[in-house]
């Protein structure tokens, strides 16, 4: 029996993400982040410390067009930026203290948001969609 015909992912997903992003929004102008901001902050949360160009390359960024992030950043005492003791041409970037809060605050404001729009969802598929999300997440970061 073929299947039920449904629409496509994205035009499923699209719109999810942008009413995602929209009540981001609020919660990261309440910590003074804008988005690249917020995405630099997790994307150092996996490594201590990382170049810029493998930070840019990690959260599919230009490297370029991160910097003005990373100054800003910097200036407000959420990053270090360090020459790499063994490249004198790249920058050694890290999360300070601060940075590590403010990400963890954000972060934690953002899930709250989503846990009560994943209340909708049964406890199983709750835990089903989250599985099938990351699943298909780090499928996209293979790529």
């Amino acid at each position: 029996m073929p299947e039920a015909k449904r629409p496509d992912l994205a035009a499923m997903i699209g719109p999810l993400g942008r009413a995602l992003v929209a009540a981001e929004l609020p919660v990261l102008e309440r910590h003074n982040l804008t988005m690249w901001g917020y995405v630099v902050l997790l994307g150092l949360g996996d490594e201590p410390v990382y170049t810029q160009s493998a930070l840019a390359k990690a959260i599919r960024a230009d490297k370029t067009r991160i910097i003005g992030v990373l100054d800003e950043l910097q200036q407000r005492g959420l990053i270090d930026r360090a020459p790499d003791p063994t490249d004198r041409r790249a920058h050694l970037v890290s999360l300070t203290a601060a940075g590590r809060s403010t990400r963890e605050r954000a972060q934690r404001e953002i899930q709250e948001q989503e846990d009560r729009l994943l209340a909708n969802l049964s406890a199983a598929d709750r835990r089903a969609f989250l599985r099938a999300l990351q699943t298909l997440a780090a499928l996209t970061t293979e790529q």
